[in-house]
C-alpha cells in the first residue's frame, strides 16, 4: 500500500467532504462509445455519493475527447487546480502514443516526464494523484497506437517512482481478454463499450478499497463484465 492509499482511506473514514476530479482523454469523456450507458466516471459518482452514502463529496469529470498529457497541463487550472480536489485520477497515453495525426511524435520517456510533473502539480495542490494506464488497444485494427503497452509500461514506472496509487487497466483487459482484447468490452479498437466502462469502474473501486457494505452495484457490474466477456 502507498501512503498516499493510507492517506485516502483515512479521508473515506472521515465526514470531511472530499472533490473527486477524473480527468483524461476521450475515454474518461466517455462520449458516443458506451450509446447511452454510464462511463466509469459516473459509475464512480454513484459507489461514492450513493452507496458510500458520501453525499457532499463532488464527482467531477474533465477529460476531453483527443487529448494528450501535454494539453493537460497547459490547460492544469481548469482541468484539475480550480476544482480544488482532494483526489485527482488520470488516464491518459490512448493518444499519446499515436504516431499518426496531427500531434508530434513522442516516445514514452517523454511521456514520463509529463506524467511526473502533472503528479507533481497535483501534490503541490495538496490532493492524491492517482495514475491508471489506458485500456488495451486492438493493435492490427489501430496500428498507429502499436506503442500503447510502452506507454502503459511508463505509467506504472512513474507511479512506482513517485510513490502514486496505480490503477492498472491495460492488464486488467489484458487479463479479461486472455492475453488479448476482451471484444465484449469494446465499441470500436480502442473505445471501451458500456461493459467496458464497467470493467474500469470495477478496478477503480478496487484498487482505491471501495467496498459498500451490502452493496448492488458491484455484483451488477461484476456480473455486467462476465456476460460480455462471453461476447
Amino acid at each position: 500500500m502507498t501512503a498516499d492509499a493510507d492517506v485516502l482511506a483515512r479521508a473515506l473514514s472521515a465526514d470531511t467532504p472530499l472533490t473527486w476530479v477524473l480527468t483524461g482523454d476521450s475515454i474518461t469523456h466517455g462520449l458516443v462509445h458506451t450509446q447511452g450507458g454510464r462511463t466509469y466516471a459516473e459509475h464512480l459518482h454513484e459507489i461514492v455519493r450513493g452507496e458510500l452514502g458520501r453525499v457532499h463529496d463532488a464527482v467531477i469529470d474533465t477529460a476531453i475527447s483527443g487529448w494528450r498529457i501535454v494539453q493537460i497541463l497547459e490547460d492544469f487550472d481548469r482541468r484539475v487546480a480550480t476544482w480544488r480536489p482532494q483526489v485527482v485520477t488520470l488516464m491518459i497515453g490512448t493518444n499519446d502514443c499515436s504516431d499518426g495525426g496531427v500531434f508530434p511524435v513522442i516516445g514514452p520517456a517523454d511521456f514520463a516526464l509529463s506524467l511526473r510533473e502533472f503528479v507533481q502539480r497535483v501534490r503541490a495542490l495538496g490532493a492524491i494523484p492517482v495514475l491508471q494506464t489506458p485500456p488495451a488497444v486492438d493493435v492490427p485494427n489501430a496500428p498507429e497506437r502499436g506503442r500503447i503497452a510502452a506507454f502503459a509500461q511508463a505509467v506504472r514506472d512513474v507511479a512506482a517512482a513517485e510513490d502514486v496509487i496505480l490503477v492498472d487497466q491495460f492488464a486488467r483487459y489484458d487479463e479479461l481478454g486472455g492475453g488479448g482484447v476482451p471484444w465484449g468490452l469494446m465499441n470500436d479498437p480502442f473505445h471501451p463499450n458500456a461493459a467496458g466502462h464497467e470493467a474500469l469502474a470495477l478496478e477503480l473501486a478496487t484498487v482505491l478499497g471501495l467496498d459498500p457494505a451490502g452493496s448492488r452495484v458491484l455484483p451488477k457490474l461484476r456480473a455486467d463484465v462476465a456476460a460480455a466477456r462471453l461476447d
